[in-house]
């Protein structure tokens, strides 16, 4: 019998890698294609129900039934959806042509997540934009509603403007966020910064979440000898969008003007040893427990390199005792509860 390996031209693994690009390419146009085919008769539909304004809800239950009925294989035409149509639409009809052609782009139940839990167009539409820039999950999409995105994003309080070129400070400002909300932790009032670091490292991919699109890990505790003297970097990200290092410091204390200068030293330190000459200059973020802007703004002000402060909060009630704290369920555990109570629900409807 003929080994086939033996006959198939030198070429041919590097075809069959080619055609499996475009396979795979071709399918996600073709799912991309089904989702705006989706979106635009969900919105369609939606258009009819807003303009038959007299129709109530026994109307539309009615509507609901037959187009069941008459189309058992499609899902997505229960009463509770089509009202969802309605509002979706009303909510992206009046929407620049921009926000519309991203209304495309992502699948119909992060619509109806943005169009039941926010009400301003603005808001409405930034969410829609982070959901096709990141590929948010609707789940994701519901934590960052939840805890306010669009108010922290680019609220940092920084020099860039002063120390980096045009668009790039305005994309590493964008980049940073104030508050950072850490709501995955439980530390007790007397928690110091390697309790935080630990805690950050323990939900490293929740902590990457926070930290937004772009960030990879590079290490803690990165060590670096200036002078024979040793100096360890709490944490090291790379940014992919940005190409730069950036040095984050933790602090579980207000903010205090010497902190500005040590991370000065720091990014000078990661510039002379870690930048490859193709990277841009290394970000500074100090995140700290509080801070007073007037004392932010002074202690930024003389200094060359691009840094910023912003806070970082927890939603863990920081007034209960360590001990209780340390006896409440713990995230995965939680999850585990919800996951469990969601399933005996499924169950009970069925």
């Amino acid at each position: 019998m003929t080994n086939s390996r033996s006959i198939l031209p030198g070429n041919y693994a590097e075809v069959l890698a080619e055609l499996k690009t475009k396979v795979r390419s071709a399918q996600t146009k073709a799912a991309t294609s089904v989702n705006r085919e989706l979106i635009a008769l969900y919105l369609d539909i939606g258009r009819h129900l807003v303009e038959q304004h007299t129709w109530g809800a026994s109307v539309v239950e009615r509507l609901a039934r037959d187009l069941k009925s008459e189309f058992p294989e499609m899902a997505g035409f229960s009463r509770t959806n089509l009202f969802c149509m309605k509002k979706v639409f009303a909510a992206w009809a009046g929407a620049p042509e921009e926000v519309q052609q991203l209304a495309g782009q992502v699948p119909w139940w992060h619509h109806v997540v943005i169009v039941t839990k926010l009400d301003d167009p603005a808001v409405r539409a930034f969410y829609l934009r982070q959901c096709v820039e990141n590929g948010w999950s609707r789940s994701i999409l519901t934590v960052q509603i939840e805890s306010g995105l669009h108010l922290r994003s680019g609220k940092a309080l920084t020099n860039f403007s002063r120390t980096l070129p045009e668009p790039t400070s305005d994309l590493a400002q964008q980049t940073l966020k104030d508050p950072y909300v850490f709501d995955f932790l439980t530390l007790g009032k007397a928690a110091r910064e390697r309790h935080l670091e630990q805690g950050l490292m323990d939900h490293v991919q929740r902590f990457l979440l926070e930290m937004g699109v772009g960030f990879a890990f590079v290490g803690r505790q990165v060590h670096l000898e200036v002078a024979g003297d040793d100096f360890y970097l709490d944490l090291l990200f790379y940014h992919l969008k940005l190409r730069c290092f950036i040095v984050i410091e933790l602090k579980a204390v207000p903010f205090e003007p010497e902190f500005a200068g040590k991370l000065n030293f720091y990014l000078s330190a990661v510039d002379d040893r870690l930048r490859h000459p193709s990277d841009g200059p290394t970000i500074g973020l100090i995140l700290c427990k509080s801070k007073n802007r007037v004392l932010v703004e002074y202690a930024l002000r003389d200094i060359a390199k691009p840094m910023g402060v912003a806070e970082w909060q927890t939603k863990i009630v920081e007034a209960l005792p360590d001990d209780l704290i340390g006896s409440l369920p713990s995230v995965e555990e939680l999850e585990a509860e919800l996951a469990l109570n969601g399933d005996v629900a499924a169950e009970d409807e069925q």
